[in-house]
């Protein structure tokens, strides 16, 4: 009996109303994690990357996104539903579905893949990486110094895989083109697929370089400093091109070609005092039910560490919301600067003197309609539903 198939949102670790950007965002991790290129001969390493392929391919569509939430799993197979097979398509099929998230030609680190296919010159995979910091770094723009993990050319090979000293030798199954041509039910159909002896590189290592053990290709760990501009928001993006990965061995033994890009994903911590929403910013500012009464000026913080001074009416209610303008965050796109809210909380006294007790009992003696409208007219209401 076959297993039962995971939850889609589950498999690329999204919640359900995720948007496209973060479900585009998650495939891209799990495919450059699962791609078997860099996990040759590792099955469940390939199962995974058509599990994470097959999610993103429903869940990045409106319709079949809709139909899935729906009807689940029996929504998006069938009659009608459009899905694919991906248990039955080769993997490198399924990545090259997707390249509009990596860059023409991204599939497996290059644009050879897929039997002269290629648009352009081979592009290797984008990275991507986070950046953590506060909102008022967010705020004014910050360098950060960014430590990532990337596949590089082999320096002892330079590349190509084999030891040094000998070479790389022509692939006697496909005879150095990279890809075989299979046919069926009596040359009624022909199908293209990389070879099987070389994995599609058209060369086969018979001694393997001992640094990278064949594969060209070995992890180097990279620190860089990014700019990050003012005004960018928690999941927001940097994309700093060309460093990413060089194009897989297959497509460019020495590494030449377009290396592909890295993403820097900012992660902006909560804030002890502003809750952002947009460029705007809100501030919950507890006020005493005296100057909430009788009115009052009072300073209030703002993002760039300066005081804005802020006029209480008199008779303010509890959640009243003024503007300052142009005291919240910048426009990343126009550098203006959006406004600040200021939610007034109305705070009651926890303790009271003998003398400050009598002087609110006086006061509550005094309540009317003219004093408390809003509360007379309620409970107004009240008695004349329960006569």
């Amino acid at each position: 009996m076959p297993a039962a198939k995971r939850d889609y949102y589950e498999v690329l670790g999204v919640a359900k109303g995720a948007d496209g950007d973060e479900v585009k965002r998650a495939y891209r991790r799990l495919a450059m994690k699962y791609h078997p290129d860099r996990n040759q001969g590792d099955a469940e390493a390939e199962a995974k990357f058509k599990e994470a392929a097959e999610a993103y391919e429903v869940l990045s569509d409106k319709d079949k996104r809709a139909r899935y939430n729906q009807l689940g799993h029996d929504g998006v197979k069938g009659p009608g539903a459009a899905a694919h097979d991906f248990s039955r398509m080769n993997a490198d099929d399924i990545f090259s579905m997707f390249n509009d998230i990596f860059g023409a030609g991204a599939g497996g680190g290059g644009g050879a893949r897929g039997g002269g296919r290629s648009r352009g010159p081979a592009r290797g995979y984008d990275l991507e990486t986070d950046a953590s910091m506060t909102l008022e770094e967010a705020f004014s723009g910050v360098e950060r110094d960014v430590q990532f993990d990337r596949l590089d050319v082999c320096d002892k090979c330079t590349g190509s895989g084999a030891k040094p000293g000998s070479k790389p030798q022509q692939c006697a199954t496909c005879r150095g083109a990279g890809r075989v041509v299979q046919t069926g039910l009596g040359g009624m159909f022909r199908m293209e697929t990389p070879c099987p002896s070389c994995g599609g590189r058209g060369q086969v290592i018979k001694d393997f370089c001992d640094a990278c053990r064949g594969k060209g290709r070995v992890p180097k760990s990279r620190v860089l400093s990014v700019r990050i501009p003012a005004g960018i928001s928690d999941g927001q993006a940097v994309r700093v091109r060309g460093e990413g990965e060089p194009p897989g061995m297959a497509e460019s033994p020495d590494g030449t070609g377009q290396r592909g890009d890295l993403h820097v994903v900012v992660r902006v911590k909560p804030h002890g005092l502003f809750q952002r929403d947009s460029d705007h910013l809100v501030l919950e500012m507890p006020i005493s039910f005296t100057r909430a009464a009788l009115g009052a000026e009072v300073e209030v913080p703002t993002i760039d560490g300066k005081r804005a001074t802020l006029k209480i009416p008199k008779a303010t209610q509890f959640g009243a919301v003024f503007r300052l303008a142009g005291q919240g965050m910048p426009s990343l796109r126009t550098g203006e600067r959006g406004d600040m809210l200021v939610v007034v909380k109305i705070e009651i006294p926890k303790r009271l003197s003998a003398a400050q007790e009598k002087m609110l009992r006086d006061f509550a003696a005094s309540e009317n309609e003219t004093v408390m409208p809003e509360s007379q007219g309620f409970w107004k209401k009240i008695k004349d539903a329960l006569s």
